[in-house]
């Protein structure tokens, strides 16, 4: 896909702006007025993850900016050479976050008003961080394609100029700074670099200056599965518009790239990567293990393409650059983040295992399952004959929940892998439970577990055969003490032997049989 870029067909007039070729972007990014807002950013060579997949991986890293990500760049560089009846009058954008910080931050600097349209799912450190730097926040939309449109339309009514996040010649330039510093902080070769594609602003800047002065070195863009308008775009040879875009990367969440970006890109990007939300999740991940830092999704997609890339490629002592272009997330999505995280780099494997509703059946299971961590382990008695358990175990190898699935058949556990399966991730794994006519005689206990392997053999070890485990709950949340919530079907005449088992274990306990969310959802 590389070669020159062709002159387009004058589509409106944008100064000539979409008749740019390799040699007018070169000049413009060189020219651009990036540094009284941004910094250069740092090139780090990502170390234990270099080591992981045999390639040295660089992290550029645009999530150190003054509003932790690129964005500022491309803003400012347009805003800069307003005319200064334009400052006075303002200037609008649609944002779905970063783009809006960076002309908050540029308007705050330049002395002039700035009206900032974003979806309404923007997370609320984005919109907060906009209005901190003094922008007017209007939000409107499911994505930025509707803000767009609402955007356009404040435009004509307040007289204001527009500011756009991706599709414009001044914005590309400024964000092609990025590659400027990248070539200049590493001389030796490079063999790639990963850029994340929203609406193409980023991947065309970068390009342009990367194919103006080094043409070797492949460019790859990168987007999400349930975000990919660049992608079918080119395969398509015209611009595409999603009818929807995932929300959860919503740095690149865009329906329509660009009319300029995708002129660039379908002439200069070499290649494509398609990552997916637990690629990225063990990306972010990844990242934090290296930098100590933690990205927003879209941030982190450059780092999952490098992986898959290699993978895929069987890439081996290669230089390979992602571009970790911003870091602006809620923390209450690293719940989410941290939960995909393990299955995205295939280090926990989920199953659903029948397990024969019999004496001794689960600590023969849970014996077979050996000196392994287990992740997770939900089970609720529901038929006399059968055992249905959903179990997550943790795996070191790609392709190991295959080998347990078969494992475990062969020792009479009939298993499910639902390693990749959205629903049991996404819910099943939190539904699992409910009444049963079956739990008779049924005790409720808290425990606390030291997290260490052979803690729950010592626990199933120390009870008495004639008790059965009618429901038990656990997930590893990465704490040195595990909970667990067991329900324990003690005939009435064993009621001292059973608190003679209590008190041996030297586990915290509570009894909850008396509590009343028990009560009304699981009794």
């Amino acid at each position: 896909m590389t070669g020159p870029v062709r002159p387009a067909k004058p589509r409106r007039a944008k100064a000539q702006a979409d008749e740019l070729g390799l040699a007018g972007y070169l000049q413009k990014i060189l020219t651009a007025r990036v540094y009284d807002v941004a910094i250069e950013s740092p090139l780090e060579l990502a170390k234990n993850l270099s080591k992981r997949v045999g390639n040295q991986v660089w992290l550029k890293r645009e999530d150190t900016q003054p509003v932790f990500s690129f964005k500022l760049r491309g803003a400012y560089n347009k805003m800069s050479g307003l005319s200064a009846a334009q400052l006075k009058r303002g200037v609008i954008c649609a944002s779905a976050g970063n783009h809006a910080q960076g002309v908050a931050l540029g308007a705050h600097r330049l002395g002039c008003k700035a009206m900032i349209v974003m979806p309404v799912t923007t997370p609320k450190l984005k919109v907060d961080a906009v209005r901190a730097l003094g922008g007017e926040v209007v939000l409107f939309g499911e994505s930025y394609s509707d803000a767009h449109v609402h955007a356009l339309e404040l435009e004509r009514q307040h007289g204001l100029t527009f500011v756009h996040p991706f599709d414009d010649p001044e914005v590309i330039a400024g964000q092609g700074t990025i590659a400027v510093e990248i070539l200049r902080q590493h001389q030796a070769p490079i063999d790639a670099v990963f850029v994340a594609i929203g609406g193409g602003g980023l991947v065309s800047g970068v390009a342009a200056y990367i194919k103006s002065v080094r043409p070797e070195i492949k460019v790859i863009g990168v987007q999400t599965t349930d975000s990919d308008a660049m992608l079918r775009s080119v395969k398509a040879g015209k611009r595409v518009q999603l009818s929807s875009v995932g929300l959860f990367a919503d740095g690149t969440a865009v329906k329509l790239v660009g009319e300029e970006t995708f002129r660039l890109a379908r002439a200069l990007v070499d290649d494509y990567v398609v990552v997916d939300t637990d690629a990225v999740c063990a990306a972010i991940k990844d990242v934090f293990q290296d930098t100590r830092s933690i990205l927003e999704p879209s941030g982190a997609m450059g780092v999952a393409a490098i992986k898959q890339y290699a993978e895929t490629h069987k890439l081996r002592g290669q230089t390979l650059v992602a571009i970790t272009c911003g870091a602006n997330m809620n923390f209450d999505r690293l719940r989410f983040v941290a939960e995909r995280a393990e299955v995205g780099e295939e280090r926990e494997a989920v199953f659903a295992v029948t397990i024969p509703e019999e004496r001794g059946s689960f600590k023969r299971f849970c014996e077979l399952i050996g000196p392994r961590s287990v992740t997770e382990f939900n089970y609720r008695i529901s038929d006399e004959k059968k055992a249905h358990v959903f179990v997550g175990l943790a795996t070191s190898n790609r392709g190991e929940s295959g080998k347990l699935t078969r494992s475990f058949a062969k020792h009479g556990f009939a298993t499910v892998d639902l390693t990749h399966d959205e629903l049991a991730k996404q819910h099943v794994r939190h539904m699992v439970g409910g009444r049963s006519e079956l739990a008779r005689d049924e005790r409720l206990y808290r425990f606390v577990f030291p997290e260490r392997p052979g803690a729950l053999m010592q626990f199933l070890s120390s009870m008495h055969p004639g008790w059965n485990i009618s429901l038990f709950h656990y997930r590893n949340q990465g704490a040195d003490y595990g909970r667990i919530l067991v329900g324990i079907q003690v005939p009435r005449g064993d009621k001292k032997a059973f608190k003679d088992f209590l008190t041996g274990l030297t586990y915290p306990w509570v009894d909850e049989t008396d509590n009343p969310a028990y009560q009304l959802f699981l009794r």
